[in-house]
């Protein structure tokens, strides 16, 4: 088991350009401290500086960062394209092994609106159309029906403010003036941030 009853596990998927980091950034805004973000890309391509493929190191690394910091006190977010068929069983089990409350969302974005948006990205220089297309899978759902899907015409506010409603993350902010969830310790140098 990992967690606690009081934290929160937020599983943010979808497609490039679909809005996942902006979501998560805006999540640590609006709640403040106390809310880790594990971001796939991150650790896969900085971190590792690894091909996203069946298997790879940077599957269990997010497993292994999301449960450290969920047993540490931290609300997490986890975000990412996280393909159901690679990420789904790590994510099963992250959620049947998270103690308190994990919410799943899929941000549902069409293929055109996805290339309008990443032609604004910095990566866009080394990514053409055609290894975006590669990469888009429509509505790649993890299975059971865990995830809330958010279609493309939800703003970025919107989006946030419901997954801050829908997890309970606004009331713990509100509650602990964005701060550690209850009961928890601030991790050692933490409090110098």
């Amino acid at each position: 088991m990992v967690g606690s009853e009081e934290t929160r596990l937020v599983v943010l998927r979808g497609n490039s350009a679909s809005g996942k980091s902006s979501v998560a950034a805006g999540l640590r805004e609006k709640f403040g401290r106390g809310l880790a973000l594990v971001a796939q890309d991150n650790l896969r391509r900085v971190v590792l500086r690894e091909h996203d493929v069946p298997g790879a190191a940077n599957i269990g690394l997010i497993d292994t960062v999301a449960r450290y910091a969920l047993d540490a006190g931290f609300h997490v977010a986890v975000e990412g394209i996280l393909h159901a068929d690679r990420y789904g069983d790590m994510l099963g089990r992250l959620r049947a092994d998270h103690r308190g409350p994990t919410h799943h969302y899929y941000l549902d974005v069409p293929f055109d609106e996805t290339l309008a948006r990443h032609a604004t990205k910095p990566i866009a220089g080394e990514v053409n159309e055609t290894q975006l297309r590669d990469w888009y899978r429509p509505l790649d759902l993890l299975p059971d029906g865990v995830e809330t899907v958010i279609g493309a015409d939800s703003t970025l506010p919107a989006t946030v403010d419901r997954i801050m409603n829908d997890t309970g993350l606004c009331r713990q902010a509100r509650q602990h003036g964005s701060s550690m969830p209850s009961g928890t310790q601030r991790p050692a140098g933490l409090a110098a941030l």
